[in-house]
């Protein structure tokens, strides 16, 4: 079995994977302060309440945009799991040319969705991750990363509000039942919400004028549910793209079967 971990600024996913099948998913918040034994103790617990023994896991695949977090993580799977993690990063064999000025700027997490989009949807594609920031993530016909674009993610958004405006609450993102609010909360949920639709239906229809009208869109991370069916494109969700991009990148660099 092979755990991979997406380590994120807001969230970090773990999944366990047999073969191609995802046997097991958590979704947890990103804690920068965790410790080694923290986190290998966590994970033991999570396995417990999937039926999966620490001894079935043989490979431990990583993607982290959190560098404070990469040496607990490897310190973890060695005392843990007894192997050796697998970082995606430079040198890692992707299957994919990174046309970006410098390939190393551009987030693990994007990469691995990249990989999985293409792999699964075919290209042209785009994936439009939802996260701690929005991104969009290009890819041609040929399976090349061309780049892509960052906005700021509707938690951003919200908390920029509440930090700004002396008079403006934390609110519940999601949905509102009417475009025009007729109190505070239910304006800023308007608007963090259609804005965020806006800003994504804006930005495609700009990608797709690029790309070509045969893009495959692809949405996945967080809030891609919230989003993604109010979107006039409607592009299916998928949660597990980012740990299936893993998946996908370990096995092409085949490492050994438990590295000591």
């Amino acid at each position: 079995m092979l755990l991979v971990i997406d380590v994120g600024n807001t969230n970090t996913v773990l999944g366990v994977y047999e073969g191609k099948e995802l046997r097991a998913q958590w979704r947890l918040s990103t804690n920068r302060g965790q410790t080694t034994d923290e986190y290998g103790i966590l994970m033991r617990s999570l396995f417990t309440l999937d039926d999966i023994q620490p001894s079935q896991i043989n490979g431990v695949m990583v993607a982290s945009v959190v560098p404070p977090l990469n040496a607990v993580l490897e310190e973890m799977a060695t005392k843990y799991f007894h192997l050796k993690a697998v970082f995606l990063g430079p040198g890692t064999r992707t299957g994919m040319a990174i046309h970006y000025d410098n390939p190393q700027e551009v987030g693990a997490d994007r990469i691995a969705d990249a990989v999985a989009a293409f792999e699964k949807y075919g290209g042209p594609c785009v994936v439009v991750d939802f996260g701690t920031a929005i991104t969009f993530d290009a890819i041609s016909e040929k399976g090349e990363y061309l780049g892509g674009v960052i906005a700021p993610g509707i938690g951003i958004s919200s908390e920029a509000l509440f930090q700004q405006a002396a008079r403006l609450p934390r609110v519940e993102i999601r949905e509102p039942e009417r475009v025009i609010g007729t109190n505070t909360v239910g304006s800023m949920q308007s608007g963090l919400f259609y804005g965020a639709v806006a800003l994504v239906d804006g930005i495609l229809d700009r990608l797709y004028a690029v790309l070509g009208e045969k893009t495959k869109v692809v949405a996945t991370g967080g809030q891609a549910a919230l989003v993604a069916a109010a979107s006039k494109y409607k592009p299916p969700v998928d949660p597990s793209l980012t740990l299936e991009g893993l998946r996908i990148i370990y096995e092409r660099n085949a490492p050994g079967p438990r590295q000591k």
